[in-house]
């Protein structure tokens, strides 16, 4: 039994460095198997699953299934609680800097930046969030960051279906590049002097950057920046989450788009 662990480990992690990336959870899954069933090459459920409207989209959706053990899944998943479904799916496929840009320049898709994103907790719900709102695009960095894994994955909950996400050499750069296809570049910085995110007027289209935590947007990045902008804190002066920020932005945002002021 432990060698067949081990076979299933190495296999996981040849798939997984060549070919896959490994998807877990009934919402991650459901969500894949809905808006982008091409990429999925293989179902993994375990012996006790049943979930009905899943089961069902996938033999819609003509995809291979086989049945293993609960203790085999959680091995593969490299998690304690993988509820009971994985899917094998292609790499993670970013979109092209200079397409989004081409695709993003009505007011209604306003582009995230993302400096120094290091935590994929904080990617996927950053990503999650985004969905959520609609309207968006993530640009992450190639250096220094976290890229999309199957962690990331697991948190977006589906999310990366419904938002495009770039990966750049150099996030400097694309900000330029960015200010050059007529994007206005607003840093969310804790700066006394910024503007307050609840009564600024955000130009469009638009361009956020955001920090990590603590470190905030480098100066490189900074120099970038037409507008800053913060959320202020009237309880205690504690720095926020990077996703519970994104997400006060990303509303604040999407409420302006639909209705200017």
């Amino acid at each position: 039994m432990l060698l067949i662990s081990f076979c299933l480990v190495c296999l996981l992690r040849y798939d997984n460095i060549v070919l896959h990336m490994i998807l877990y959870g009934k919402n991650s899954v459901y969500e894949r198997l809905k808006a982008n069933p091409k990429s999925i090459r293989k179902i993994l459920l375990a012996d006790n699953f049943s979930q009905p409207d899943i089961e069902a989209l996938i033999a819609t959706r003509n995809i291979a299934v086989e049945r293993l053990s609960l203790k085999q899944l959680t091995i593969l998943a490299h998690t304690q609680n993988p509820q009971g479904i994985i899917a094998k799916v292609e790499k993670f496929t970013y979109s092209p800097f200079d397409d989004l840009l081409s695709q993003s320049r009505s007011p209604q898709l306003s582009l995230i930046f993302l400096d120094r994103i290091y935590d994929p907790q904080n990617l996927g719900a950053i990503i999650r969030t985004s969905a959520c709102m609609g309207g968006f695009a993530i640009v992450i960095p190639k250096f220094k960051a976290c890229e999309v894994s199957d962690t990331v994955l697991h948190v977006a909950q589906g999310g990366e279906n419904y938002v495009p996400i770039s990966m750049v050499s150099n996030l400097s750069n694309a900000l330029i590049s960015a200010k050059k296809g007529g994007y206005w570049v607003v840093g969310a910085v804790t700066d006394d002097e910024a503007e307050n995110v609840y009564t600024h007027s955000f130009p469009f289209p638009l361009a956020l950057v955001l920090g990590s935590e603590g470190r905030g947007v480098r100066y490189g990045v900074r120099k970038h920046l037409d507008v800053k902008v913060r959320i202020p804190a009237k309880g205690a002066q504690l720095s926020l989450n990077v996703n519970a920020a994104c997400a006060i932005f990303c509303h604040e945002i999407a409420k302006q788009r639909a209705n200017p002021r």
